[in-house]
């Protein structure tokens, strides 16, 4: 398959498409665990846990900020920007999520719960750097650091697990409100 970057006006117009996630019930679509730098490993079940993150993910090796212990990408944006599947891991993220992520929905402290694990968005915004630009384009570089990139929070977003469990591709997705 051919893959042409594409441009910041088509990327635009397809928008509407991806602010139609699921809002009351997603799913989870691909879990990547990163080994090493510039390792992906695609996996059909992953143990989330409080002190490790995503279980055998280099997060652990590193600094160990609370804040980016797991990143999660929507994962129409991802096919959109990726244009085949087995490009989604590029993104660098670990939990791939067929789920409205905007910042309206999901605010700094709103909780997940991911198949049985639970999870919390981090304050700490996720952004598109050099690496997300030399792998997706310019194009979607700007749009995920857009001002409706970030309030749709396209780049994804940072969280922390707060209660351990193990997940696994098609597992449910839901926000926990009060």
């Amino acid at each position: 398959m051919q893959i042409r970057e594409l441009g910041y006006a088509e990327l635009e117009a397809a928008l509407p498409e991806i602010q139609r996630s699921p809002r009351e019930r997603g799913s989870l679509a691909m879990i990547v665990r990163r080994p090493r730098s510039g390792e992906r490993e695609v996996l059909e079940a992953a143990e989330l846990d409080v002190e490790h993150g995503l279980v055998g993910d280099r997060w652990a090796l590193g600094k160990r900020r609370r804040a980016n212990q797991l990143t999660l990408i929507n994962s129409r944006f991802t096919a959109l920007i990726a244009q085949s599947r087995d490009r989604w891991p590029l993104a660098g993220d670990q939990l791939y999520v067929d789920f409205d992520l905007c910042l309206e929905h999901l605010p700094p402290g709103s909780r997940l719960l991911v198949g049985v694990a639970e999870i919390e968005v981090s304050p700490e915004p996720h952004t598109g750097c050099r690496l997300f630009r030399e792998r997706y384009g310019e194009g979607a570089h700007r749009l995920v650091n857009s001002p409706d990139g970030r309030a749709w929070q396209l780049r994804g977003i940072n969280a922390w697990v707060v209660k351990s469990g193990r997940v696994q591709v098609g597992d449910g997705v839901r926000a926990l409100f009060d």
